[in-house]
């Protein structure tokens, strides 16, 4: 896979997915989606199927966290939800996330790209100290949950576009990097701590950005994920 942008459709309804996804029924590209906790847990596995069948690609987020067998269960039925990326968060140990490729990986060989959550970028340095009592700077953290990502065998890890070039450095060049936080640059932030625009998100390097409300809340949905594509990709 090439560079791309994934729409966050963090809606509560498959109504409100599919009609979102029906405003690209004509010639255009067929927007990579993000299918989050809210959606999954509120319309199932079939909401997955239906989205694969009209042809998107889909990065399901769930962000497993839990003992390595349990984890490593669950990955394999995920494996058969033929979805692309599915992730995890680094902070379960480098065992638990080998369990979860294991789970993840059919019997065939093949299996979705698995990537492991950093930090996520509503967490700040003040947040991190005070919360979850981690005293290093947060880059640091970053950077050893991502080197244990790859130690594990995984692909890639989300993180901040501020970290994604680093992230790069330390792992390398084809250890991918999936960066939600990104904003326009006339747009709000929301809650958002650690943000980036799309060109600003190529140029540092991400190889996939997550973008939510900048589109799915915007007046023309089309023209808000065409803008980001010409942005970021093209």
């Amino acid at each position: 896979m090439g560079k791309d942008v994934i729409v966050a459709c963090d809606f509560s309804s498959a109504e409100q997915v599919y009609a979102f996804l029906d405003k690209f029924n004509g010639n255009g590209k067929k927007p990579f989606v993000k299918i989050g906790m809210e959606l999954f847990y509120g319309a199932g596995p079939q909401i997955v199927r239906e989205i694969k069948n009209r042809g998107h690609k889909i990065f399901l987020d769930l962000k497993l966290h839990d003992i390595p067998n349990t984890v490593k269960k669950a990955m394999a039925v995920l494996s058969n939800l033929d979805v692309d990326i599915c992730n995890l968060h680094a902070s379960g140990t480098v065992r638990m996330m080998e369990a979860a490729l294991e789970g993840l990986t059919r019997p065939d060989g093949t299996r979705p790209l698995l990537i492991a959550v950093t930090q996520l970028t509503s967490t700040d340095q003040e947040s991190m100290e005070n919360d979850l009592l981690i005293r290093e700077p947060i880059d640091k953290v970053v950077m050893h949950y991502a080197a244990n990502a790859k130690k594990a065998g995984l692909d890639g890890v989300v993180c901040s576009p501020l970290e994604a070039g680093k992230v790069h450095e330390v792992c390398g060049a084809d250890f991918l990097t999936v960066t939600p936080g990104v904003r326009f640059a006339d747009g709000d932030i929301g809650d958002q701590k650690r943000v980036m625009t799309p060109a600003e998100a190529k140029k540092i390097g991400s190889d996939y950005i997550v973008v939510g409300r900048p589109i799915t809340a915007a007046e023309d949905l089309v023209a808000a994920y065409e803008r980001c594509v010409a942005e970021f990709v093209d």
